[in-house]
């Protein structure tokens, strides 16, 4: 075989260098790979670096289609998504490696956004814990499990902070909340990638979808967004920033076009904020076909504007719409694209590689025995259950209805949900087998299995007939209580899932209103991807539990908050309102000229509805009661390099030991430009003991203090502030100081 003399000298370079241990290896080391193995590829090597396809998959299992398997190994694709095993994976690689002229590995890419093979709680649900360890936890875990089966990168953490319940992505972030949604980005971000790529269980972070994707207008997903340069970065760029903070290696344009820009041709975006503020060094991918979109968007008239577009604004990585592909040759010859753009873009990808030390062995993740040992552990399900009870969130509970007691003689499990298992684990499930998932009332009757256990479904979800009634109120009337399983179906959040009606879909209300009729006491148990409109049932159902979508163990984890278990602890990281008119609705919301009076017509109100919420932000019960003393401060003014000590005495005064989030707020009463009415600066989550308290303590210094000042400068400005602890938004003590 002949090899011309260039390559024989890069492969042997590579050779060398993988002859290395799998170490933390210098930058410049890996620059100096990277450049010795660019130098060497043709333009359509490096075009193939920046293309990525997808598998597929059909009833005999997963498979590439044949146009992809030649272009992997003529090297015109560089990575690959939605295959995941360790032989499947292992096949592909051996294709890009054994055939192509430059032998450089796949990168493998996949949607793991809440768990690989054990599936957690969604993400929203997740953010419900107020419990960074945990949530790290979890990503730590999907970590493992993916890469165990030949992955190398997930899609996650999605950072989009949304106000609308409407749009059904919300179920994939943190929430409403800047800082809520900043400090988990960065642990999921931690959690995929761990302290050094190169260990074998490490996965690459995407963090998404940048930017503001969550603002979507009206809910409506893949819409436009429009929105002042001060709420797109006091609102909606931190999160992403501190993903990036964090470690995270990529990042994924959003679909949405930002005031007039679509992201994926938005320069500004792409390389102004994220590379030339922020020094983003990793890789920047599309999101399903966004190239293509510009046209639709009607910024593009064809392939080649698209592609010239997208590299021009900084995208590294062309997702399936394979423009870049058919276009960057020509662009490149006439001359309208610099061939070092291309480089610089390669370079990016073939580092990440480098760092996941797949040119070291490109096989090295595609392990079968780590697929047989490190998937769906005992000790996996176990962290499942924990990370899912800390999620539910108890809303309401009259009388004190619950935790039921173990020895009660006759239960009824009602509802659409009470023996569905495929939506348990909710959308992007990633590789996970719902047929593995524990239904609620698998975990009831597991829980007390001397109790009667009455089970009628009552209706489908989504559903008009009632002729399930009959069953489920005979049922009831049997029952010493009742556990009323009501929801969404898995679809119905996610992607290309907004709703305008954000109520319980089909009859369900109605079978909750005949259920209730029967006069037994009834606990609701809500399983959905977004908040509801339950306003019936917050008037009439005595305790209802918002348990989301918990993943693979959603019925033993309900079934420990039900019986007294587990205390539940969690507390929304969104607000719920009264109805879609309300919409959008959020806690750090400004005060208005005009705010609410109720002894003045003239300010700011609806004339059908109040403007409370149905459930604010930061609240959630617990079985147990807590006190708080008032807020003592180490000073009451401070200067500009000066800390303050906030501190508040915290009591169990309940009957049961349990966890409370201490919520820190802060206003700026008065500054160059209006602020919110209060922003969440800090939470500790603490457990106390019956009859046990704590002193929680807080440092407020500049940083807390800060925000875009009228000339859109990034500081603080002195003046009097408020400082308001609590165990919701709307709950709390206050005290005031000044920065001077």
């Amino acid at each position: 075989m002949k090899i011309k003399f260039p390559l024989m000298i890069a492969v042997l370079s590579w050779a060398l260098f993988s002859c290395q241990p799998t170490v933390k290896k210098s930058a410049d080391s890996i620059d100096a790979k990277v450049d010795s193995i660019v130098s060497l590829m043709t333009l359509e090597e490096k075009i193939g670096q920046l293309t990525l396809f997808t598998s597929d998959m059909d009833q005999t299992g997963a498979f590439i289609r044949k146009e992809y398997e030649e272009d992997i190994k003529q090297g015109r694709v560089g990575s690959i998504f939605n295959a995941y095993g360790a032989e499947y994976t292992r096949k592909l690689q051996k294709m890009a490696v054994e055939n192509t002229r430059m032998k450089i590995p796949l990168l493998f890419g996949y949607d793991v956004i809440h768990g690989h093979r054990t599936i957690f709680p969604m993400p929203l649900a997740e953010a419900a814990s107020w419990d960074l360890e945990i949530i790290e936890k979890s990503a730590r875990i999907a970590a493992i499990e993916a890469t165990a089966e030949g992955l190398h990168w997930t899609f996650a953490p999605m950072a989009d902070v949304s106000f609308d319940p409407r749009w059904g992505r919300i179920i994939e972030g943190a929430g409403e909340d800047t800082y809520l949604a900043s400090l988990i980005s960065a642990a999921r971000v931690k959690g995929f990638q761990g302290d050094n790529l190169s260990d074998l269980n490490t996965l690459v972070a995407c963090v998404k979808h940048f930017a503001a994707y969550g603002a979507s207008q009206a809910g409506r997903d893949y819409h436009s967004v429009d929105m002042s340069e001060r709420m797109l970065r006091e609102v909606y760029l931190p999160p992403y920033k501190a993903a990036l903070d964090a470690g995270a290696m990529t990042v994924m344009t959003s679909f949405n076009d930002l005031n007039g820009i679509p992201a994926t041709a938005s320069k500004y975006l792409m390389t102004e904020i994220l590379r030339d503020e922020w020094g983003f060094e990793g890789f920047i991918v599309t999101d399903y076909t966004s190239i293509m979109e510009l046209m639709y968007h009607g910024v593009a008239a064809d392939t080649l504007e698209a592609s010239l577009l997208s590299i021009n604004a900084g995208v590294d990585i062309d997702m399936q719409a394979g423009f870049y592909n058919t276009a960057l040759t020509r662009l490149v010859e006439t001359k309208q694209v610099d061939e070092e753009l291309i480089n610089i873009a390669v370079r990016r990808i073939l580092k990440v590689k480098y760092l996941l030390g797949l040119f070291d062995d490109p096989y090295r993740y595609s392990s079968t025995e780590r697929e047989a040992t490190e998937i769906m552990t005992p000790e996996f399900i176990e962290t499942a259950r924990d990370v899912a009870r800390k999620s539910i969130v108890l809303l309401k509970n009259e009388n004190q209805l619950l935790p039921i007691d173990p020895a009660t003689k006759t239960i009824a499990v009602i509802g659409p949900l009470s023996e569905s298992r495929r939506d348990l684990i909710g959308s992007w499930s990633a590789a996970g087998d719902w047929a593995k998932s524990v239904t609620l009332l698998e975990g009831i009757k597991a829980r007390v299995p001397n109790a009667r256990i009455l089970h009628a479904q009552g209706c489908d979800i989504d559903g008009k007939s009632k002729d399930g009634f009959a069953q489920a109120i005979a049922a009831a009337r049997q029952a010493d209580v009742v556990v009323l399983a009501l929801g969404e179906a898995y679809w119905m959040s996610g992607e290309a899932a907004s709703r305008s009606d954000i109520g319980l879909p089909g009859v369900q209300q109605q079978l909750a209103e005949a259920i209730h009729a029967t006069g037994k006491p009834v606990v609701a148990v809500l399983m959905n991807g977004r908040p509801l409109t339950i306003n019936w049932l917050d008037e009439n159902i005595p305790a209802i539990l918002q348990t989301w979508f918990l993943g693979t163990t959603t019925g033993n984890a309900i079934a420990d908050v039900l019986f007294g278990d587990y205390n539940p602890s969690g507390k929304l990281p969104v607000t719920f309102p009264k109805n879609v008119g309300q919409i959008p609705i959020h806690y750090n919301m400004k005060n208005t000229g005009r705010p609410f009076d109720a002894n003045n017509k003239y300010t700011t109100k609806y004339l059908d509805v109040s403007n409370e919420p149905l459930y604010p932000f930061g609240f959630g019960l617990s079985y147990t009661t807590f006190a708080y003393d008032e807020i003592e401060l180490s000073k009451s003014s401070i200067g500009l390099e000066e800390t303050l000590t906030v501190s508040i005495n915290v009591a169990n005064t309940g009957d049961f030991d349990g966890e409370e989030v201490v919520q820190m707020y802060i206003r700026d009463k008065v500054a160059s430009v209006s602020r919110p009415v209060k922003e969440l600066k800090g939470f500790k989550k603490i457990n106390l003991k019956k009859g046990e308290s704590q002193k929680v303590s807080f440092e407020i210094g500049l940083e807390a203090l800060s925000f875009y000042r009228a000339d859109m400068s990034f500081g603080a400005e002195k003046g009097d502030f408020e400082v308001m602890i609590g165990g919701s938004s709307v709950d709390t003590k206050s005290a005031s100081f000044s920065l001077k």
